[in-house]
C-alpha cells in the first residue's frame, strides 16, 4: 500500500566595472597640430601615461570579490554568495553537476550523507487530531524549511531538531495542497546550513540517489538506491479533515496509485503530481526530506511510499517503491509558499 512518510495529523558574476581607458602608445606620433584635442580627452590619459582603471568601490567592490572566490570553489557557489553578501537567498543549481561533495568523496554515499545531513532537519507538528513527526529541507540560513503540506497541514504548533540536536520553533509561512508543498521558517535561526537545489530535469532513470530523513524519529537517517522512473502520476488528499480521520484509523496519508487507492479513501478533493520514483529506502516520517543525487543537490522532496505490509507503523516497511516530489517544482512554487498560500 502507499502510505505518507509521515505520521502526519495524525497526518554576478561581478558587475566588470573597471575603467576601460584606452592606453596609450608612447611612440605613437602626436596628433598633427590643426587636429582638436578637446574630445580626445575623454578617451585617453596624455601621452606618456599608462590610464588608471577605476577600483570599484563599496557593494560593487564586495560583489566583485565574492565572484572571484565563486569561482574558485565551485560547488559552493550560491552558498558563498549568501553569505558574504548578506542576503537570504536559495541556493540553487542550474544542473545536477555541481559540486557540494568535495572531491575527496565524490559519488560517495558517506560523503553525500556528511555534505548535505546538516541541511535536513526532523519537524514534529501538533494538531487537533494528534502528532506527527515529518522531515525537511533548509533553503536558507535564516531558516526556511521546505516540507509536505501533509506534514504541517492544520497544525497547531510545529517544533523543528536540526542535525545538531537544536530545537526551533516553526511558523508555517504557506502551503500548497495541489503540489503537498510546505514552507515554514523558524524563529530566531540564522547561521544554518543551506542545501543546494538542483534541477530535476537533468535525472535520468538508473541515477544513483540518496534520501536523508527521520523515519520514525529516527533523525538523519540515510538510505540510498537508485531512481527507478520518472513522472509517475501520485493523487493525494487535498481534504485536511480526510488524512487525519485516516491517521486517527492507524493509517497514513490517503494516496493512489495506479488506479488503486492506498492507506484509506483520497476522497473527492485530490490533486496529482508528476513524481521521480526510487527504490532508496523510504519509512513513515521520511515525508519531506531530500532526495539527493551523488554531487549532493536536492533533486527531490520525498513524500509517498509504498508498502505491501499492514497499514499500521509497525507493520508498514519500505519494498523498494517510493516517490519524491521533483525540485524543480518546488523552486517554481516557492514565490507561491513565500506570499502566503494555504491552496
Amino acid at each position: 500500500m502507499l502510505i505518507s512518510m509521515t505520521e502526519s495529523f495524525r497526518h554576478s558574476g561581478a558587475y566588470d566595472h573597471p575603467y576601460q581607458g584606452a592606453p596609450v602608445n608612447p611612440e605613437w606620433p602626436p596628433p598633427p597640430a590643426h587636429q582638436p584635442t578637446a574630445p580626445t580627452a575623454l578617451l585617453t590619459e596624455p601621452a606618456g601615461r599608462q590610464p588608471r582603471a577605476r577600483r570599484p568601490r563599496g557593494p560593487v567592490a564586495l560583489i566583485a570579490a565574492v565572484a572571484i572566490v565563486a569561482a574558485a570553489i565551485g560547488g559552493g557557489t550560491a552558498y558563498g554568495i549568501q553569505e558574504l553578501t548578506g542576503q537570504d537567498t536559495v541556493a540553487t543549481s542550474s544542473s545536477t553537476s555541481t559540486n557540494v561533495v568535495p572531491s575527496s568523496q565524490k559519488g560517495t554515499v558517506s560523503g553525500v550523507a556528511k555534505a548535505v545531513s546538516p541541511s535536513i532537519v526532523e519537524i514534529n507538528a501538533q494538531s487537533n487530531a494528534g502528532s506527527s513527526t515529518g522531515s525537511g529541507v533548509i533553503i536558507t540560513s535564516g531558516g526556511e524549511i521546505v516540507t509536505n503540506n501533509h506534514v504541517v497541514s492544520g497544525a497547531t504548533s510545529v517544533k523543528v531538531r536540526t542535525s545538531d540536536g537544536k530545537e526551533y520553533t516553526a511558523e508555517v509561512v504557506g502551503t500548497d495542497s495541489s503540489k503537498d508543498l510546505a514552507l515554514i521558517k523558524l524563529q530566531n535561526a540564522s547561521g544554518l546550513r543551506v542545501a543546494t537545489l538542483g534541477n530535476s530535469s537533468g535525472v535520468q532513470v538508473g541515477d544513483q540517489v540518496v534520501a536523508i530523513g527521520s523515519p520514525e524519529g529516527l533523525t538523519g537517517t540515510v538510505t540510498s538506491g537508485i531512481v527507478s522512473a520518472l513522472d509517475r502520476d501520485v493523487t493525494v488528499s487535498t481534504d485536511e479533515s480526510q488524512g487525519q480521520q485516516q491517521q486517527q484509523g492507524g493509517g497514513g496519508w490517503p494516496f493512489e496509485f495506479g488506479g488503486q487507492q492506498f492507506n484509506g479513501d483520497t476522497g473527492s478533493s485530490t490533486t496529482t503530481y508528476k513524481a521521480i520514483q526510487t527504490d532508496a529506502s523510504l519509512n513513515p516520517g521520511n515525508s519531506g526530506g531530500a532526495l539527493i543525487d551523488m554531487n549532493g543537490n536536492i533533486i527531490g522532496i520525498n513524500s509517498a511510499m509504498y508498502s505491501a505490509a499492514g497499514s499500521g507503523s509497525s507493520d508498514a516497511g519500505s519494498v523498494g517503491l517510493g516517490f519524491a516530489i521533483p525540485i524543480n517544482t518546488v523552486k517554481s512554487d516557492l514565490a507561491k509558499l513565500r506570499a502566503g498560500s494555504t491552496d
